[in-house]
């Protein structure tokens, strides 16, 4: 089911791209599209899908489900087009791909990535129009642009960027590492879980699920810099060591980083259990989607 499931999100998420600019926005178009069609897991659109369906499941309300996932992905999609600029992280490969700068241009880079973060709240407030005053909706809605903002991925950008070649303390770093990675997964928990109405309590304990998740995420991605090779991992390798960034790996060594991985992973398992209603295949899913992030190679 799980080729399946990233099948059907793929084709969800690129539904709801634009077709037929016209001159002069066709270029900004064609940096957009090929920015979202590069591949990708689809882990965050995955996440929100997986755990609205862990927790719910009104046919009646798919559509509403589906522009928030375009949504996340859109945002997603955003930020990578953003930090492999020049100007942040200057990256040429994303996804076995040259980045959207190196193909179309830093210009229409920078362009294309904000076209699609205003696109994606485009995409959300659709669904507002459907059922004005839900308040499901608003908040999933908020969630999503609060994680996103200057509180949120973007303030990790930000800080990312302004304290670039500086030897970070550790609740810097741990501040950007929960900010740029783990805020939209969070927000892809709990949009999730918001249009399914689960209560508040449900709410904050997958939003610290998103965190914990967010976090082994970064720090194995922070391991793959080391050991994988651009082939395999899609994107240019040794950029920490490059960059001096001071990250988990370089203060606490391979061997705890693992070990963090395997921990934080470990509380998601433990806060799934006891939010989901696990007799569910998409809750088994989720669980097993949070494992695989865990130990994946690329």
């Amino acid at each position: 089911m799980k080729t399946e499931l990233v099948e059907k999100i793929n084709k969800t998420v690129m539904s709801f791209m634009p077709s037929g600019a016209v001159m002069p926005s066709k270029y900004v178009e064609d940096a957009m599209y090929y920015a979202m069609s590069s591949g990708g897991k689809r882990i965050r659109p995955m996440i929100m899908y997986l755990t609205y369906k862990a927790l719910s499941d009104n046919p009646e309300e798919e559509k509403i489900l589906n522009r928030f996932m375009a949504a996340m992905e859109m945002i997603h999609t955003s930020s990578l087009i953003h930090d492999d600029l020049p100007a942040l992280d200057n990256d040429s490969l994303r996804r076995g791909k040259p980045t959207v700068h190196v193909e179309f241009g830093e210009d229409v880079a920078i362009l294309a990535g904000d076209a699609l973060l205003n696109l994606a709240y485009e995409t959300a407030v659709l669904s507002m129009l459907d059922k004005p005053g839900d308040v499901r909706l608003e908040r999933a809605l908020m969630v999503l642009m609060r994680k996103t903002g200057i509180t949120g991925m973007l303030g990790g950008q930000s800080a990312d960027v302004v304290m670039s070649g500086k030897k970070l303390k550790s609740d810097e770093r741990d501040f950007i590492y929960e900010c740029k990675t783990a805020a939209l997964i969070e927000a892809s928990f709990m949009a999730g879980a918001y249009l399914a109405g689960a209560d508040d309590k449900t709410i904050e304990l997958l939003e610290t699920a998103g965190k914990n998740l967010g976090l082994a995420f970064q720090v194995q991605d922070d391991i793959l810099d080391i050991v994988s090779d651009a082939e395999t991992l899609g994107k240019e390798v040794g950029q920490d060591e490059k960059n001096d960034k001071n990250t988990y790996v370089a203060e606490y060594g391979m061997e705890e980083a693992r070990k963090f991985v395997i921990e934080k992973t470990e509380e998601v398992i433990s806060i799934l259990d006891r939010t989901l209603k696990t007799d569910r295949e998409e809750a088994v899913l989720l669980k097993e989607l949070a494992k695989e992030l865990a130990g994946r190679n690329s």
